[in-house]
């Protein structure tokens, strides 16, 4: 990263600003987190990768590549020594804590740390809504619709755009290994208009994203919203910043005009970028183990009980960094689900219906809306919960903290099992037992603003695509005034 510079002044930012002033950080009360909120379940707390305890796990991790926790961690410094907070839940797991496991699950985070962690994103976001960030851009990730030819045609325009010898810089350019063969796209036809593009045009997969996320500087998405879902489900972790141009069929996260990708893309490497951070869910399966013993069990028992040291109740099984929302439903089967909720290490509702959605703000306009879900602007830090066609009258949408880890399990006694999807992918089996945890990712998803942009954008936005509150005006009293003062004047209107 080149340099952050103020939007509205021109000059360069100071990561240590605040709105707050120093005089009241040392006015501030004595902040002491309860030892009691500080539990975390030891089957939580137990890495998919490594068996062993791993709580404090989080603490233990080096800096990571990501531009986004690159500034968390210089803002969590210029706050470190701030007085007037104590943490008891410190001294809770230093004898379970294994320092050479560099797990960086939101689950494995205490509560004092989960807060934290969610707090900095939030100031942070704040932040970067009012900067330009002036990147040092020389790998280009680009992602488009691998099925629509005119999409493909599109992209491969602004391949060859970057990839000319007219730009100041010689950038890498990477498309989806399947254009390498594909028609449309003639990458052979593109590198013989110029030799020296065939050093530069390459080629990624999903490994690749999964493995080497650290390799591209930005990302560029030609499609619609389900194109940048898929961009935050191809980088589950670390995110480099994505511009998406407009070309799908609403376009609530898609703000560049495609018409104009030369001006956007030279205006974005030169004069800097605009980020809003969009918080993201890490979903963890986590799959019963007592199932198959004799006695009987209860979920809501298990979840909200002491767990022996050597008898974990269940254990992980794949975590997934989620964009818009998490839904647990009754899948193929032909009667409704039932679904227990617990909210931190209590029991929450027991929701019969046909499932439940869990969305982040950014998906309050997907399948929480249709739900019945309340739309929420994206810089709110709650996670939605909604029911889909609860079978009562009186279940209604709630609101919650992103503090707060939730859960989600198929209680023992359940009829049928049920199905989790995650942004609409990956259907999983959820058996008797098993549930998800839901929580705050440490990695939020870097959105490319337009400049200037503002909280009337999403206003104007859900007006655009959902004719929000769309409806012919109320006529006024203005004929019945006129005809009121003929009666009082006694005289007719000529």
């Amino acid at each position: 990263m080149e340099s952050i510079t103020d939007s509205s002044t021109g000059q360069p930012y100071n990561d240590g600003d605040s709105s707050t002033s120093e005089s009241e950080y040392q006015q501030a009360l004595e902040v002491v987190f309860d030892e009691e909120s500080a539990k975390r379940r030891k089957s939580s707390l137990v890495s998919s990768e490594n068996p062993k305890l791993a709580p404090q796990a989080a603490k233990s991790r080096g800096n990571t590549s990501c531009f986004v926790h690159q500034l968390l961690e210089n803002q969590k410094k210029s706050r470190k020594d701030e007085p007037g907070i104590t943490h008891n839940e410190d001294r809770l797991f230093d004898k379970n804590s294994d320092t050479h496991n560099q797990a960086v699950h939101s689950r494995l985070l205490t509560k004092r740390q989960l807060s934290e962690m969610a707090i900095g994103v939030r100031e942070l976001s704040k932040k970067l809504g009012s900067i330009r960030l002036k990147l040092k851009v020389k790998t280009i990730f680009l992602l488009t619709k691998a099925h629509d030819s005119d999409l493909i045609g599109l992209t491969r325009n602004i391949t060859e755009w970057l990839l000319s010898k007219h730009r100041d810089t010689h950038y890498t350019v990477y498309v989806e290994n399947t254009f390498e063969q594909n028609r449309t796209f003639d990458a052979q036809g593109l590198v013989s208009k110029d030799p020296s593009y065939g050093d530069r045009l390459k080629y990624w997969d999903n490994e690749l994203c999964k493995k080497q996320p650290h390799l591209f500087d930005f990302a560029v998405t030609l499609g619609g919203d389900g194109t940048l879902l898929y961009a935050s489900w191809l980088f589950q972790r670390i995110v480099p910043p994505v511009l998406s141009f407009a070309l799908g069929s609403l376009g609530f996260l898609t703000k560049f005009d495609y018409a104009g990708y030369e001006e956007t893309l030279t205006t974005a490497f030169n004069d800097g970028i605009t980020v809003s951070l969009r918080l993201r869910f890490e979903a963890t399966i986590m799959r019963t183990q007592t199932a198959q013993s004799d006695q009987k069990h209860d979920l809501v028992e298990e979840l909200i009980g002491d767990e022996a040291e050597n008898n974990l109740t269940h254990k992980p099984d794949g975590s997934y960094s989620i964009l818009n929302d998490i839904v647990v439903d009754r899948g193929p089967n032909p009667t409704m689900s039932s679904t227990e909720l617990f909210m931190d290490e209590k029991f929450m509702t027991s929701v019969q219906a046909d499932g439940v959605c869990i969305a982040t703000p950014t998906g309050s306009t997907a399948y929480n809306l249709a739900a019945g879900g309340s739309l929420c602007h994206p810089e709110n830090p709650v996670i939605l919960v909604t029911a889909i066609c609860a079978h009562t009258l009186s279940f209604r949408p709630v609101v919650l903290p992103d503090t707060v880890v939730l859960r989600a399990g198929v209680p023992y006694n359940a009829r049928t099992s049920s199905w989790a999807s995650f942004d609409g992918r990956e259907r999983v089996e959820l058996n008797p037992g098993d549930y998800v945890t839901i929580s705050a990712s440490r990695y939020p998803f870097a959105n490319v603003m337009p400049q200037g942009s503002s909280s009337e954008d999403w206003v104007a936005s859900i007006s655009r695509t959902l004719n929000w509150n769309s409806r012919q005006k109320q006529k006024s009293f203005k004929e019945w005034e006129e005809q009121n003062l003929e009666e009082k004047s006694g005289q007719p209107k000529e």
